[in-house]
């Protein structure tokens, strides 16, 4: 059932919003600023670690303070501060002014004729948007959420084999409100959470190991995550010991080419980092190139790029219930959309904010703009980037039945890609030996590799809706100074024929 409506946080709300807001706005009109805008944050992040059922670790903390950011001179500008006054926002919004003018003189300097300017967007007054969660986690003792961390951790303990267990939870509350001299004003909260239960096993004799996490994925959502049966912890907790007793015992895979099964739990890393950072628009023009990267997809393959295979369709989402990446407006004031990046295998599209859809000719931004938090300035930011299912598309079990030989690929754990997120090798938690279409005992240390379009390309069957979870992350990176934004990625099981397989230990001379 969707989750009951929240109000917004009577606590945020009782901020001098809108005082502070007026106040910053109206000074950088009055210093001539072409755009200006206003955003309070309160983020407050907890989190719980234990050890062998046992706490190791607890924090909770509060990031509060407002930026402003502004257009002067055809610059940008920008300054934040923590003083909840009138005097001091006004005085955060002229910093911003005079960092703008420093901005234009040395671009001037340079002999550089780019001016910022933003795409239009319609205004949005008084708006208001909360995500779709349950129960607040922060609401919750901290009590009972380390007894249930414990009382999983002591279930795995409690199974042959397993000499270690980790738990961890991170919690999340986002509030936010935005402002601008075009008329919008917006006040946000979203909810979002991170659990996670590692097993270990060891042996003794040899000393060699292996973990085991859970699959769980990162979510908007709120505590009922973790209890109302939705996802069958029960179950995959039950599961994980048998799992990785049999991954101590499985013999190395054999290198070669193989056909894959990929699992959902598997395939949206190998999404995040190879279409999703592709398609950041900003990183494919170059203005990421000194730290996070390029891309191949660059602007003049738009329309033109055979990403992947004709059954390959891939969206860009900030609308997506319970994604970490879903907003009611980005940190621009633009309203959230849904957009295709790949249809039919061809690149038709990238994720934008306003400055980038206009220097390059788009209409409007797709509302990719974000801060993690108040000292930060905005930075083009990845929406859900998802895989699409096919619509009668068949469910896993069949589609392993498709395959003579290959391997089912199952969980995420290590990967590496190169700077224009194109030559890559992916690891994962487990892998299934696959022989005329039935699972034959697990592999260990398998790799895949490929390059981003080629394994694209190879995409030859999706599986159906039943098939399709919204993985993600916590901490996808980017920009300088460096910032971190949750993420989630949508796919279906997928196959892709004739993929090179590593051995990994092999491969470390081991």
């Amino acid at each position: 059932m969707p989750a009951a409506p929240h109000d917004l946080d009577e606590t945020f709300l009782a901020l001098p919003l809108r005082a502070l807001a007026d106040a910053a706005l109206a000074r950088a009109r009055a210093l001539g600023a072409e755009h200006a805008d206003f955003r309070l944050e309160r983020v407050r992040s907890a989190s719980w670690r234990l050890r062998d059922a046992r706490t190791s670790g607890t924090s909770d903390t509060t990031d509060l303070g407002y930026a402003v950011r502004v257009v002067h001179g055809g610059a940008w500008g920008f300054a934040s501060g923590v003083d909840l006054t009138m005097d001091a926002a006004a005085r955060v919004a002229g910093q911003a002014v005079a960092m703008a003018r420093l901005s234009a003189k040395v671009i001037e300097a340079a002999g550089s004729d780019e001016r910022v300017e933003l795409a239009d967007e319609p205004a949005y007054p008084d708006r208001t948007w909360v995500s779709a969660y349950g129960i607040d986690p922060f609401a919750v003792p901290d009590a009972e959420k380390s007894g249930l961390l414990a009382e999983w951790s002591a279930r795995l303990l409690a199974a042959p084999g397993v000499a270690h267990a980790d738990a961890f939870l991170l919690a999340v509350q986002e509030n936010k409100f935005y402002a601008d001299t075009a008329g919008t004003s917006t006040t946000q909260q979203r909810v979002r959470l991170h659990p996670q239960l590692t097993a270990v096993a060891v042996d003794p004799a040899s000393g060699d190991f292996e973990s085991m996490r859970t699959l769980a994925p990162p979510v908007g959502r709120g505590w009922e995550y973790l209890t109302d049966g939705s996802y069958d912890w029960d179950g995959e907790l039950a599961r994980i010991p048998e799992h990785l007793a049999e991954k101590m015992r499985a013999p190395g895979v054999e290198p070669g080419r193989y056909d894959l099964v990929v699992d959902p739990s598997n395939l949206w890393l190998t999404i995040h980092e190879s279409i999703g950072h592709a398609t950041e628009l900003d990183r494919a023009l170059g203005y990421e190139a000194a730290y996070a990267g390029t891309s191949f997809a660059t602007f003049d393959q738009l329309g033109k790029l055979a990403y992947g295979s004709p059954i390959m369709h891939v969206t860009g989402d900030r609308t997506a219930e319970h994604g970490l990446a879903t907003i009611g407006y980005d940190d621009e004031g633009v309203a959230a959309q849904s957009w295709d990046l790949v249809r039919g295998g061809t690149l038709v599209g990238y994720q934008l904010d306003r400055r980038i859809a206009r220097l390059t000719g788009f209409p409007r931004s797709n509302g990719c703009a974000y801060a993690d938090s108040p000292g930060h300035v905005p930075v083009q930011r990845m929406a859900n980037v998802s895989l699409r299912p096919a619509p009668d598309g068949p469910a896993t079990e069949d589609l392993i039945a498709g395959v003579e030989r290959g391997i089912y690929v199952v969980g995420d754990r290590s990967w590496s890609i190169d700077m224009q997120r194109y030559n890559f090798q992916f690891t994962g938690q487990r892998f299934f030996r696959i022989e005329n279409g039935r699972l034959a005992g697990q592999l260990r240390d398998v790799a895949y590799q490929a390059t981003t379009t080629d394994f694209w390309g190879s995409m030859t069957a999706l599986g159906g809706p039943q098939t399709y979870v919204l993985g993600g992350a916590f901490n996808c990176g980017k920009a300088q100074p460096g910032q971190v934004a949750a993420v989630s990625h949508g796919c279906p099981s997928a196959v892709f024929e004739g993929v090179n397989i590593l051995n990994t230990t092999q491969e470390a001379g081991r």
